[in-house]
């Protein structure tokens, strides 16, 4: 159940940045969260981008765009090692995207919101983290024997 929301000001990203971020950005979470690379997990990997429009982000001190990258992962899913290794990577995206570079790195925040087990659903059902990890373990054990 990853999902990963992109905040930015409208005009923020490059074009071609625009074009990829959501994807690079959902690969980025997948790799952490350890999720097999399977057809399944790809399409559960839900990324979004929010433009804000002109004006509405700014600082006490500056107009220069922030990014906000939020994370929602199932509670445990993620070590502290994963967590920071999500983090320098989906900076490292974002800042690829809107063609910034590494010294602008205090403009990309990402929070890691971790859902409490048994407040997720899909499907019609509630989806236990269990459930996720013994269906990731198939998946692996699938893409093994192909």
């Amino acid at each position: 159940m990853p999902m990963i929301r992109l905040t930015v000001p409208s005009g923020a990203l490059t074009e071609e940045g625009r074009k990829a971020v959501q994807r690079d950005l959902a690969a980025v979470l997948l790799r952490w969260e350890g999720a097999p690379d399977t057809a399944f997990f790809r399409a559960q990997a839900w990324s979004y981008l929010v433009e804000l429009p002109e004006g509405a982000q700014t600082t006490a001190e500056d107009d220069a765009p922030r990014f906000l990258v939020e994370v929602t992962v199932p509670q445990g899913a993620m070590s502290e090692r994963r967590k920071a290794g999500l983090v320098e990577d989906a900076t490292k995206t974002v800042l690829g995207a809107a063609g910034l570079s590494r010294d602008d790195a205090l403009r990309v925040w990402v929070l890691v919101h971790e859902q409490p087990e048994g407040t997720w659903g899909a499907g019609g059902s509630v989806i236990r983290y269990a459930d996720l990890v013994a269906l990731a373990k198939g998946q692996k054990g699938q893409q093994a024997d192909a």
